[in-house]
């Protein structure tokens, strides 16, 4: 991860390994938090918050979040 303090969308799903609707539907869900400045931004800090709070997830279902099972 690069030491910008801010993504867009497109860098936040290339960082994350999805695409560009994920990132959305993260956000529709309250899982990750924009910021608004002219386009959705995201901190870097709400990206590693994401990735502490959600490691060991399963997030293929954002409505049924479940542990992953090995």
């Amino acid at each position: 991860m690069s030491n910008d303090l801010l993504y867009t969308v497109p860098e936040a799903a290339e960082l994350l390994k999805v695409n560009n609707n994920k990132v959305y539907e993260l956000f529709k869900a309250g899982l990750l938090t924009p910021l608004k400045l002219g386009r959705y931004k995201v901190p870097r800090s709400e990206l590693i918050r994401f990735i502490e709070t959600y490691k060991g997830k399963d997030l293929n279902d954002l409505k049924n979040i479940k542990d992953i099972e090995f």
